[in-house]
């Protein structure tokens, strides 16, 4: 019994190296087959469910290479001290086998899936090597690079499915991306300035007034963008529908209360831990996705 209770423990420990529930950001991925009302196509949604699964495997071994770049800082996070590779639960060297298998297994996928897409992928990763060892360290480009992250994740969706892809959706991912890496900031600026905890210097780069200012120009730049999409006539005419523009509702109401969370509350530091908890957030999301699955396929 004890040997068996240490591998549960042992695999709790590296379940938590993964970040598992991070890989929700990789639904991106699947955003322009969605768009597209292609949903309905079995073998291009098994296509893109295998490109999900191989990107996430290689966005894990980056999460796994950060976490060794930052022990250091991350024993000294009142949060972050608490993962796998600071807090000692798992050892380097089983780590670094881990990425380096998770790595190969990702590549050797998608590369049989798409060559094309494995090229996007390697400049994925490419990016994220140089994110942890450079750019995390300098202020705004550090966020920039979050947000290319993502913009990618749906060029590769659109690789893998032949998918034309529409310049709205790059525009909004982008800016999308922007807010939330300016909320999970705000968390850090807050962390560094009411309980002096000692963070990357590139914390001391920001300060609340910056921060909170940048989110309220990504917020209003994302609702208007998003609007004029719904009543653009190229989507007008696609959708057969005046009435798109109805669901800009949920836009806005996301992001109000996702700054409601991070102005108020003070809880913006995990984007993903917000979208599946905050109870507001997933009714807003669930009914943007029914009524544009209405809009789209019926």
């Amino acid at each position: 019994m004890p040997s068996i209770q240490k591998a549960l423990v042992n695999s709790s420990n590296v379940l938590k190296l993964l970040r598992p529930k991070h890989y929700v950001k990789n639904l991106f991925i699947f955003m322009p087959l969605f768009f597209a009302g292609e949903f309905s196509n079995f073998q291009l949604l098994f296509n893109l469910f295998i490109a999900f699964l191989s990107f996430s495997m290689c966005a894990s071994a980056i999460y796994i290479f950060n976490d060794y770049q930052d022990i250091k800082e991350d024993r000294l996070h009142p949060k972050k001290k608490f993962r796998p590779l600071a807090a000692g639960t798992v050892s380097t060297p089983e780590a670094i086998f881990l990425m380096i298998l998770l790595l190969a297994a990702g590549l050797l996928i998608m590369g049989m899936l798409s060559i094309n897409a494995l090229g996007i992928m390697g400049s994925y990763l490419v990016l994220n090597f140089f994110y942890c060892y450079y750019f995390k360290h300098i202020s705004i480009l550090d966020i920039t690079v979050i947000a290319v992250g993502f913009v990618l994740r749906i060029i590769l969706g659109a690789v893998i499915t032949d998918t034309p892809l529409s310049q709205w959706i790059v525009i909004m991912t982008f800016l999308l991306a922007l807010f939330l890496a300016f909320a999970k900031r705000r968390d850090g600026v807050l962390l560094f300035l009411e309980k002096n905890h000692k963070m990357r210097k590139v914390i001391t780069d920001y300060n609340l007034k910056f921060v909170e200012g940048s989110m309220m120009i990504m917020s209003s730049v994302t609702i208007v963008t998003y609007i004029l999409y719904t009543t653009s006539a190229e989507v007008v005419g696609r959708l057969e529908s005046k009435f798109v523009y109805l669901t800009s509702i949920y836009v806005i109401l996301g992001i109000l209360r996702y700054m409601q969370l991070s102005f108020v509350e003070k809880n913006s530091g995990s984007p993903t831990d917000l979208v599946f908890k905050d109870s507001f957030l997933i009714t807003v999301l669930s009914g943007w996705i029914l009524h544009f699955s209405v809009l789209i396929y019926f």
